[in-house]
């Protein structure tokens, strides 16, 4: 079974990860590290130190969180959707600080960059 790093927890809540295939599990969000633990099999589980966050995205529909993404350092990423994800961004906020928060590009967003980047294709 796998050790966890926390020695104080301070909100444990359903979850989802999806690494590959999509694994229910349970986040814990602790004082040391993000932590997901897979519900049907203990050895399968993901431990972020909160040294190791570069910053942490939101992918926000309307006026919803509907997943946020953990990007570490090493140049990886870690996307998750928990029950309350406005109550996880929260809990993480305090380890990680409101500057690492970020809102992911929308659909459109990422259209319109496209869009405004054709006419350097003909520059060249």
């Amino acid at each position: 079974m796998a050790q966890s790093q926390n020695t104080k927890v301070e909100l444990t809540i359903k979850a989802t990860s999806f690494a590959g295939l999509g694994t229910y599990g349970n986040v814990m969000v602790g004082d040391v590290a993000f932590e997901f633990y897979n519900e049907r099999n203990p050895e399968d589980y993901i431990q972020i130190p909160w040294d190791e966050v570069d910053y942490v995205a939101a992918e926000v529909v309307g006026t919803r969180i509907v997943r946020f993404a953990i990007f570490i350092k090493q140049g990886g990423h870690f996307s998750f959707s928990t029950r309350d994800n406005k109550k996880t961004l929260r809990a993480v906020q305090v380890h990680v600080g409101e500057e690492k928060l970020q809102r992911s590009p929308s659909f459109f967003d990422v259209i319109k960059a496209g869009v405004r980047g054709i006419p350097h294709i003909f520059k060249r």
